[in-house]
């Protein structure tokens, strides 16, 4: 197995796009570790995008932040001003693995890894987040829910990268939320995960909404119909209701050990209305 590091985006690609048999980008490591360990994968190169200055950092811009695909977790929850401007995204960012692996992960290592039940990927896609992805080709934005295909599988080609994830400005009287549910309080993986982001007008109702569910599905799924079912209300219990039988309907999950079902679809419509209740009152709602 070959190992490089390169020191530019350019560099990362040009290697993928040249490599000879497998090639696979190293972010954080968390999970390819533990793939390698187990011996479930083989690469035959390891490009690891560490020391690209690019991918390092949080940045705020006028346009939103901009969060590096190295950046660990835990430095994004040392950040203040995102935590203020996008509280969902940072609090299931925070929600993955334990202490140790904070200090390690990625939210651009969890989207790409493309498990269903990643937790940052709802929230990501509620908060209207876009991926910047480079090849050799040049640079591409990409929405976040573009990337992921299936269990294990994105839309990225051989050549390209993700350098950031790229989130908004909040918009005025905006709040977003994330919950999942798990067997275990701690180290264990979404059963069911809902991100929500909504937007109020000045009579406190929601005007704009965005409900996202995880581990239901392949692949994240944006609930269009649960989203619509709350706009134009204050969160009152028919339009909540109504929501949680959207999102209950959108559900395509597995039977596992895990949970069944029955329960991913049921426990989808909860913490959906939980976290939009969570968003309001962070938009200002009461």
């Amino acid at each position: 197995m070959r190992y490089e590091a390169p020191s530019t985006t350019r560099e990362a690609s040009a290697l993928l796009a040249n490599a000879k048999g497998k090639a696979v980008v190293l972010a954080g490591g968390t999970d390819l570790l533990a793939r390698l360990k187990s011996g479930d994968i083989e690469p035959d190169l390891v490009v690891d995008i560490k020391r690209i200055d690019t991918t390092q950092s949080i940045k705020r811009m006028a346009s939103g932040f901009r969060i590096g695909a190295s950046v660990p977790c835990v430095e994004i929850g040392r950040s203040a001003a995102l935590k203020r401007a996008w509280p969902g995204v940072v609090e299931a960012a925070q929600l993955i693995g334990s202490d140790q692996i904070q200090g390690r992960c990625t939210i651009a290592g969890n989207l790409c890894n493309a498990s269903p039940a990643a937790d940052s990927v709802p929230a990501l896609i509620a908060a209207g987040a876009k991926a910047s992805v480079v090849g050799t080709a040049g640079r591409r934005t990409v929405a976040v829910e573009k990337i992921t295909t299936g269990p294990g599988k994105t839309s990225l080609g051989k050549d390209e990268i993700v350098e950031s994830i790229n989130l908004p400005k909040r918009p005025p009287r905006t709040g977003d939320a994330y919950l999942r549910f798990t067997p275990r309080t701690e180290m264990d993986i979404a059963v069911v995960g809902a991100g929500v982001c909504l937007t109020l007008n000045g009579k406190g109702e929601v005007s704009k909404a965005r409900v996202v569910l995880g581990a239901v599905a392949p692949t994240a799924v944006i609930v269009a119909d649960a989203a619509n079912a709350i706009i134009g209300s204050r969160l009152e219990d028919s339009a909540l209701a109504e929501m949680a039988a959207a999102c209950e309907a959108a559900c395509n999950p597995i039977d596992d050990m895990r949970g069944t079902i029955e329960f991913r679809t049921d426990v989808s419509g909860v913490l959906a209305k939980r976290a939009a209740k969570i968003a309001y009152q962070r938009a200002g709602g009461k």
